[in-house]
Protein backbone atom coordinates (compact mmCIF):
# COMPACT_ATOMS: atom_id res chain seq x y z
CA UNK A 1 0.00 0.00 0.00
CA UNK A 2 1.59 3.36 -0.98
CA UNK A 3 0.96 6.58 0.93
CA UNK A 4 -1.65 7.82 -1.09
CA UNK A 5 -3.66 4.69 -0.81
CA UNK A 6 -2.65 5.17 3.66
CA UNK A 7 -3.87 8.76 3.61
CA UNK A 8 -6.61 8.02 1.78
CA UNK A 9 -7.71 5.06 3.90
CA UNK A 10 -7.01 7.40 6.98
CA UNK A 11 -8.62 10.29 5.82
CA UNK A 12 -12.45 8.08 4.85
CA UNK A 13 -11.74 6.53 9.21
CA UNK A 14 -11.39 9.90 10.85
CA UNK A 15 -14.40 10.70 9.18
CA UNK A 16 -16.75 8.61 9.84
CA UNK A 17 -14.89 8.71 13.76
CA UNK A 18 -17.63 9.72 16.14
CA UNK A 19 -15.73 11.64 19.11
CA UNK A 20 -17.60 11.92 22.13
CA UNK A 21 -17.16 15.00 24.88
CA UNK A 22 -13.64 16.12 25.98
CA UNK A 23 -13.05 14.68 29.15
CA UNK A 24 -10.91 17.10 32.08
CA UNK A 25 -8.09 19.13 30.73
CA UNK A 26 -4.77 18.79 31.40
CA UNK A 27 -2.78 21.89 33.27
CA UNK A 28 -2.19 24.21 30.61
CA UNK A 29 0.13 27.34 30.28
CA UNK A 30 -0.78 30.48 27.52
CA UNK A 31 1.33 30.76 25.03
CA UNK A 32 2.77 33.81 26.64
CA UNK A 33 4.03 32.00 29.71
CA UNK A 34 7.27 30.68 28.71
CA UNK A 35 9.57 30.58 26.03
CA UNK A 36 9.25 26.91 25.55
CA UNK A 37 5.56 27.38 24.54
CA UNK A 38 6.59 29.72 21.70
CA UNK A 39 8.93 27.62 20.52
CA UNK A 40 6.36 24.76 20.57
CA UNK A 41 4.17 26.95 18.55
CA UNK A 42 6.72 27.72 15.45
CA UNK A 43 7.78 24.03 15.98
CA UNK A 44 3.78 22.98 15.40
CA UNK A 45 3.16 25.62 12.59
CA UNK A 46 6.33 25.06 10.72
CA UNK A 47 5.50 20.89 10.86
CA UNK A 48 2.04 21.27 9.60
CA UNK A 49 3.33 23.80 6.55
CA UNK A 50 5.27 20.80 5.87
CA UNK A 51 2.71 18.37 5.76
CA UNK A 52 0.65 19.85 3.63
CA UNK A 53 -2.83 18.40 2.89
CA UNK A 54 -1.79 15.35 4.96
CA UNK A 55 -3.38 16.60 7.97
CA UNK A 56 -7.01 17.69 7.79
CA UNK A 57 -7.41 18.90 11.41
CA UNK A 58 -5.11 21.45 12.38
CA UNK A 59 -6.14 22.68 15.46
CA UNK A 60 -4.27 20.83 18.41
CA UNK A 61 -0.70 19.29 17.32
CA UNK A 62 0.86 16.93 19.43
CA UNK A 63 4.81 16.92 20.17
CA UNK A 64 6.88 14.40 21.82
CA UNK A 65 10.60 15.67 22.60
CA UNK A 66 12.17 12.61 23.12
CA UNK A 67 15.49 14.77 23.51
CA UNK A 68 13.98 14.93 27.36
CA UNK A 69 14.16 12.34 29.83
CA UNK A 70 11.70 10.12 30.69
CA UNK A 71 10.87 11.18 33.61
CA UNK A 72 9.87 14.17 32.53
CA UNK A 73 6.48 15.86 30.79
CA UNK A 74 7.94 15.89 27.60
CA UNK A 75 4.66 15.52 24.96
CA UNK A 76 2.99 18.21 24.77
CA UNK A 77 -0.56 19.31 23.28
CA UNK A 78 -0.25 22.60 21.18
CA UNK A 79 -3.95 24.03 20.97
CA UNK A 80 -3.28 26.88 17.75
CA UNK A 81 -6.86 27.60 18.39
CA UNK A 82 -7.01 27.96 22.40
CA UNK A 83 -2.64 29.32 22.02
CA UNK A 84 -2.09 27.13 24.95
CA UNK A 85 0.31 23.89 25.55
CA UNK A 86 -0.43 21.46 27.83
CA UNK A 87 2.10 18.45 28.56
CA UNK A 88 1.96 14.57 29.85
CA UNK A 89 4.22 12.13 29.99
CA UNK A 90 4.95 9.50 26.91
CA UNK A 91 7.26 6.24 26.93
CA UNK A 92 10.18 5.39 23.89
CA UNK A 93 10.51 2.73 22.29
CA UNK A 94 12.96 -0.40 23.80
CA UNK A 95 15.09 -0.57 20.96
CA UNK A 96 15.64 3.25 21.31
CA UNK A 97 17.03 2.88 24.86
CA UNK A 98 18.42 -0.88 25.41
CA UNK A 99 19.84 0.60 28.80
CA UNK A 100 16.94 1.29 30.33
CA UNK A 101 17.99 4.99 31.77
CA UNK A 102 15.59 6.96 30.44
CA UNK A 103 17.13 8.55 27.42
CA UNK A 104 16.28 7.50 23.91
CA UNK A 105 19.65 6.99 21.94
CA UNK A 106 18.89 5.94 18.87
CA UNK A 107 15.50 6.48 16.22
CA UNK A 108 14.52 3.07 13.87
CA UNK A 109 11.91 2.91 11.11
CA UNK A 110 12.80 -1.05 10.59
CA UNK A 111 10.10 -3.87 11.54
CA UNK A 112 11.04 -5.61 14.74
CA UNK A 113 13.55 -2.64 15.99
CA UNK A 114 10.77 -1.68 18.84
CA UNK A 115 12.45 1.39 18.60
CA UNK A 116 10.78 4.85 18.50
CA UNK A 117 10.54 6.40 15.06
CA UNK A 118 11.12 10.14 14.38
CA UNK A 119 8.91 12.42 12.46
CA UNK A 120 5.82 13.38 11.29
CA UNK A 121 2.75 11.33 11.95
CA UNK A 122 -1.15 11.68 10.85
CA UNK A 123 -3.65 10.08 13.66
CA UNK A 124 -6.07 7.73 12.38
CA UNK A 125 -9.05 6.38 13.62
CA UNK A 126 -9.48 3.86 17.21
CA UNK A 127 -9.45 0.35 17.55
CA UNK A 128 -9.27 -2.33 20.06
CA UNK A 129 -6.01 -3.86 20.49
CA UNK A 130 -3.67 -5.31 23.16
CA UNK A 131 -4.10 -2.69 25.44
CA UNK A 132 -7.48 -1.52 24.92
CA UNK A 133 -8.87 2.02 22.43
CA UNK A 134 -5.83 2.86 20.94
CA UNK A 135 -4.64 4.94 17.80
CA UNK A 136 -3.48 4.07 14.40
CA UNK A 137 -0.67 6.36 12.79
CA UNK A 138 1.12 6.73 9.65
CA UNK A 139 4.41 7.60 9.12
CA UNK A 140 4.56 10.86 6.76
CA UNK A 141 8.34 10.88 6.24
CA UNK A 142 10.72 8.40 4.71
CA UNK A 143 12.00 8.03 8.86
CA UNK A 144 8.38 6.87 9.99
CA UNK A 145 6.62 5.71 6.74
CA UNK A 146 6.82 1.92 8.16
CA UNK A 147 4.23 2.93 11.11
CA UNK A 148 1.52 1.38 9.85
CA UNK A 149 2.98 -2.28 9.24
CA UNK A 150 5.23 -1.90 12.44
CA UNK A 151 2.16 -1.07 14.03
CA UNK A 152 3.35 1.76 15.88
CA UNK A 153 0.56 3.57 17.77
CA UNK A 154 -0.94 5.45 20.27
CA UNK A 155 -2.31 3.34 23.82
CA UNK A 156 -2.03 3.43 27.45
CA UNK A 157 -0.21 1.46 29.46
CA UNK A 158 0.86 0.77 32.94
CA UNK A 159 4.27 1.60 32.48
CA UNK A 160 3.31 5.39 31.61
CA UNK A 161 1.68 5.98 34.54
CA UNK A 162 3.03 8.91 36.99
CA UNK A 163 3.25 6.24 40.02
CA UNK A 164 5.96 3.89 37.91
CA UNK A 165 8.55 7.29 37.52
CA UNK A 166 7.62 7.69 41.27
CA UNK A 167 8.89 3.69 42.33
CA UNK A 168 11.78 2.95 39.28
CA UNK A 169 12.23 7.29 38.11
CA UNK A 170 11.71 6.60 35.01
CA UNK A 171 9.20 5.49 32.68
CA UNK A 172 8.88 1.47 31.22
CA UNK A 173 9.38 1.14 27.30
CA UNK A 174 7.25 0.18 24.46
CA UNK A 175 7.71 -1.05 21.35
CA UNK A 176 8.24 1.85 19.43
CA UNK A 177 4.71 3.08 20.42
CA UNK A 178 3.19 6.42 21.93
CA UNK A 179 2.63 5.03 25.20
CA UNK A 180 0.93 7.13 27.65
CA UNK A 181 -0.75 6.81 31.48
CA UNK A 182 -4.35 6.46 31.59
CA UNK A 183 -5.20 10.20 32.34
CA UNK A 184 -3.01 11.22 29.63
CA UNK A 185 -4.33 9.10 27.01
CA UNK A 186 -7.41 9.86 27.62
CA UNK A 187 -6.78 13.40 26.91
CA UNK A 188 -4.97 12.33 23.37
CA UNK A 189 -7.67 10.19 22.19
CA UNK A 190 -9.97 13.06 22.30
CA UNK A 191 -8.35 15.63 21.56
CA UNK A 192 -5.31 14.17 19.13
CA UNK A 193 -7.18 11.56 17.14
CA UNK A 194 -8.92 11.61 13.86
CA UNK A 195 -6.39 13.35 11.08
CA UNK A 196 -4.14 15.98 13.40
CA UNK A 197 -0.31 15.54 13.51
CA UNK A 198 2.00 14.11 15.51
CA UNK A 199 5.71 15.14 15.40
CA UNK A 200 8.38 13.03 17.10
CA UNK A 201 12.28 15.08 17.38
CA UNK A 202 14.82 15.13 20.10
CA UNK A 203 14.20 18.91 20.84
CA UNK A 204 15.71 19.21 24.39
CA UNK A 205 13.51 21.52 24.86
CA UNK A 206 13.52 23.60 28.40
CA UNK A 207 11.63 26.38 30.17
CA UNK A 208 13.45 28.96 29.06
CA UNK A 209 13.31 27.77 25.14
CA UNK A 210 16.69 26.43 25.29
CA UNK A 211 17.40 22.94 23.52
CA UNK A 212 19.89 21.53 25.80
CA UNK A 213 22.08 18.42 25.11
CA UNK A 214 21.19 15.07 27.20
CA UNK A 215 24.91 15.80 28.67
CA UNK A 216 23.86 19.11 29.55
CA UNK A 217 20.45 17.62 31.12
CA UNK A 218 22.59 15.09 32.68
CA UNK A 219 24.09 18.04 34.44
CA UNK A 220 21.21 18.45 36.28
CA UNK A 221 19.10 15.12 36.52
CA UNK A 222 20.65 12.07 36.90
CA UNK A 223 18.86 9.21 36.87
CA UNK A 224 18.77 5.38 38.99
CA UNK A 225 21.06 3.09 36.49
CA UNK A 226 18.48 -0.13 36.48
CA UNK A 227 19.76 -3.23 37.19
CA UNK A 228 19.80 -6.29 34.55
CA UNK A 229 16.06 -7.62 35.39
CA UNK A 230 14.74 -3.96 34.72
CA UNK A 231 17.08 -3.41 31.65
CA UNK A 232 15.97 -6.52 29.53
CA UNK A 233 12.17 -5.87 30.28
CA UNK A 234 10.53 -3.50 28.17
CA UNK A 235 7.21 -2.45 29.21
CA UNK A 236 7.61 -4.36 32.56
CA UNK A 237 9.77 -1.84 34.46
Amino acid sequence: MNRRDLLKSGLAAGAAMAVPGLPAKLAAQPRAGSQRDRALFDIAKRELDRAGDAIWRRDIVGIADFGVHSAKPRFYFVNLDREDVSAAHCSHGAGSDPEHDGWLNTYSNVEGSNATSKGAYVTWEWYQGRYGTSVRLGGLDETNDAALRRYIVMHRAAYAEPSHIERWGRLGRSNGCFAFGQDDFRYALMNLSGGRLLYADSLGLQEDGAMLSREQQLAVLQPAKPNLTQRYNPGVY
